[in-house]
C-alpha cells in the first residue's frame, strides 16, 4: 500500500470485519482503549465501531494534550498576557479551552490581552525578533510529538541571544499516563473501566518508539498494539489485540511499521533530552497529579523558562459544574453520559476541553453524529423492552 486511499478500502474493511467477528470469542467481551484522539476520530469518521461485533468495543482515553491540560495551567497562560503584559503565542486549539470563571485565551484577547495564534514555534520566534522591547512567551503544549520543535526553538533562541523569548512548557508524556490509568488508586476511586488492551499512539510512537510500552505491557499484563490513524490500521490493530487476548499474551506489537520502529527517532530523543528534564509531578485533567509525566526546561536553559522568569502564581481552577470531561478522559464515561453534551455544551459554546479540541471525544461524537446514532439505538432498546 502506497497511498492513503488504500488504507480506506471498503472491500478490505469488510474482510477485516469478518475476520474480527470470526476470531472474537462470543463468550467474552473485549474492551480496548485508544489513547490517542486521532484514533477516536478515525473510529467515528469511518464507522469502525459499527463494523465490530457487539462484544468488541472501544474505550476513549485521554485523547490529546489540549484535553488533559488542567485549568490552572490555562489560568497561568492568561496571567502571562494580562498581568505580565507578555505577547502570548499559542496554537489555535488552545484559544477556546475554558479556564476559571468562564474565561479563555480568546476572551482574554477580546479584553485587550496580546494573545496571538501561531502555527509553529518559528512563528513565535519571528514575533520575538520583531518585538525586541516586549516579552514574548510561547505556550508550548503537546505529547512527545510536538516536543522536539519546542526544543529546537529554545536552542535557536539561545544561539541568537533572543532574551525576550521564553517558553511556558506543558509537554507531557504518554507512557506515564497509561501506567497511571492502570494503577492509580485515585483513578480507581473515581471510577475504573475494564481495559483488555491498548491501541498505542501513532505519532507519539514515531518519536519514542515502541520500546517504552514494553514495561507496563509486562507489568500489568495488557497487550499494546501501535496503530496507524487510518480505519484499516485501527481494524487490523483490533484484530491483533483480540488474538493476544485470546492467547493470553501481553506483548507490544507494531502495526504501524511504515512509520514506527522499536527504538524511535534517536536524534529527536537526544534533542529533547538536551533541553528538557522530567518534572517530579504534573497535573492532568481527569487523572490528577501523575508522577514523572511531564517535562520542564533544564537549568542550563533557565533564562528561556517563562515559569521561572515570571514566578507564576498557583491557580485552583475547577471544571464547569456538571461537565463530565474528567471522567471521559479516564474512559469511565462517554460524551453522551454528560448532561451538558449537545445542550449547554456545543462546539459554539464549549464547556470542557473535550468539546474544544479537534481530537477530543466530545468533538468526535458531535462531528460525526455518534450521539444521534446512540440515541436512536437506546430508543429502540427501550421500545423493544
Amino acid at each position: 500500500m502506497k497511498y492513503v486511499d488504500d488504507f480506506r478500502r471498503k472491500d478490505i474493511a469488510q474482510k477485516l470485519a469478518a475476520r474480527v467477528t470470526a476470531e472474537a470469542d462470543p463468550a467474552r467481551d473485549y474492551a480496548f482503549m485508544e489513547f490517542c484522539g486521532g484514533h477516536t476520530h478515525a473510529i467515528f469518521r469511518y464507522g469502525v465501531q459499527d463494523l465490530m461485533p457487539a462484544n468488541v468495543r472501544y474505550v476513549h482515553g485521554p485523547g490529546c494534550p489540549v484535553c488533559v491540560l488542567p485549568i490552572p495551567r490555562i489560568d497561568n497562560a492568561i496571567e502571562l498576557a494580562e498581568r505580565h503584559g507578555a505577547i502570548l503565542c499559542s496554537y489555535g486549539d488552545m484559544l477556546r479551552v475554558p479556564a476559571s470563571k468562564k474565561r479563555s485565551l480568546i476572551k482574554a484577547k477580546a479584553d485587550g490581552a496580546d494573545i496571538r495564534m501561531v502555527y509553529s514555534t518559528q512563528d513565535a520566534l519571528k514575533i520575538a525578533r520583531e518585538n525586541p522591547d516586549r516579552e514574548v512567551v510561547f505556550f508550548a503544549i503537546g505529547f512527545e510529538t510536538t516536543t522536539p520543535p519546542t526544543a529546537v526553538a529554545i536552542r535557536q533562541a539561545a544561539a541568537e541571544g533572543l532574551e525576550n523569548f521564553t517558553v511556558f512548557c506543558n509537554h507531557v508524556l504518554t507512557p506515564s499516563a497509561i501506567q497511571h490509568i492502570l494503577q492509580s488508586p485515585e483513578v480507581r476511586e473515581l471510577g475504573q473501566v475494564r481495559i483488555d488492551g491498548f491501541l498505542g499512539p501513532s505519532h507519539v510512537s514515531s518519536i519514542i518508539g515502541s520500546a517504552p510500552y514494553e514495561y507496563f505491557a509486562e507489568e500489568f499484563q495488557k497487550p499494546v498494539v501501535i496503530a496507524g490513524f487510518e480505519p484499516l490500521d485501527v481494524m487490523q490493530s483490533t484484530l491483533m489485540l483480540i488474538r493476544q487476548v485470546n492467547a493470553g499474551s501481553f506483548e507490544v506489537e507494531n502495526e504501524y511499521t511504515r512509520v514506527v520502529s522499536r527504538e524511535g527517532n534517536r536524534k529527536a530523543q537526544a534533542l529533547v533530552s538536551e533541553v528538557f528534564e522530567l518534572r517530579s509531578r504534573f497535573e492532568w485533567r481527569g487523572l490528577g497529579e501523575v508522577p514523572f509525566s511531564a517535562l520542564k526546561i533544564r537549568e542550563c536553559f533557565a533564562r528561556f523558562d517563562a515559569e521561572r522568569r515570571f514566578a507564576l502564581g498557583v491557580s485552583r481552577g475547577q471544571d464547569v459544574k456538571g461537565c463530565e470531561c474528567p471522567a471521559i478522559l479516564r474512559g469511565v464515561r462517554k460524551p453522551t453520559d454528560c448532561k451538558l453534551f449537545g445542550t449547554v455544551c456545543t462546539p459554539d459554546n464549549p464547556q470542557g476541553s473535550c468539546m474544544v479540541s479537534s481530537e477530543g471525544s466530545c468533538a468526535a461524537y458531535w462531528s460525526y453524529g455518534r450521539f444521534r446514532i446512540e440515541k436512536e439505538r437506546n430508543g429502540a432498546r427501550e421500545a423493544a423492552a
